[in-house]
């Protein structure tokens, strides 16, 4: 199996297999919503962070594959991290889809299936919406009810 056959099934299993949807009916969870308009990608997640840490995460939404996996991926790569690595953990996604150089690709797991849409910059707003987000959860004052 070569690397781009790897990546297209771990982009189809998120999408098919989404990790931490739906959402929680609970006022400690930061809840952000944005959506794509150019492609029609509409995404909540949700926050929870205690001490600094991200204690859980949940994401629900409808759009295309590379959105809604990207979301799921997200979720996963996220959860347990303090709020820099986080931060840190977003950035270096970014940067992967912009060519720029990342010191340790490995850090962003099965993230890293999202590299080759960085070829296609129409795509570029479906795999970051969900990682745009949580980023903007990330900082309270942003938070609640934000569309991009």
């Amino acid at each position: 199996m070569d690397l781009k056959t790897l990546y297209r099934s771990v982009i189809m299993d998120h999408y098919k297999n989404p990790k931490n949807k739906g959402l929680i009916n609970d006022d400690s969870y930061l809840t952000v919503h944005l959506n794509n308009p150019t492609c029609g990608d509409d995404l909540i997640v949700q926050l929870l962070i205690k001490d600094s840490k991200i204690i859980d995460l949940k994401q629900q939404g409808k759009g295309c594959s590379i959105c809604c996996a990207s979301a799921s991926v997200a979720s996963e790569l996220l959860k347990n991290k303090d709020i820099f690595e986080a931060k840190e953990l977003i950035q270096t996604f970014y940067d992967m889809l912009t060519g720029e150089e990342i010191k340790d690709k490995s850090v962003l797991e099965d993230a890293l299936a999202f590299e080759g849409v960085g070829q296609f910059p129409a795509r570029i707003k479906c795999a970051t919406l969900a990682w745009k987000a949580y980023e903007k959860g990330l900082n309270p004052l942003e938070g609640e009810q934000n569309n991009e």
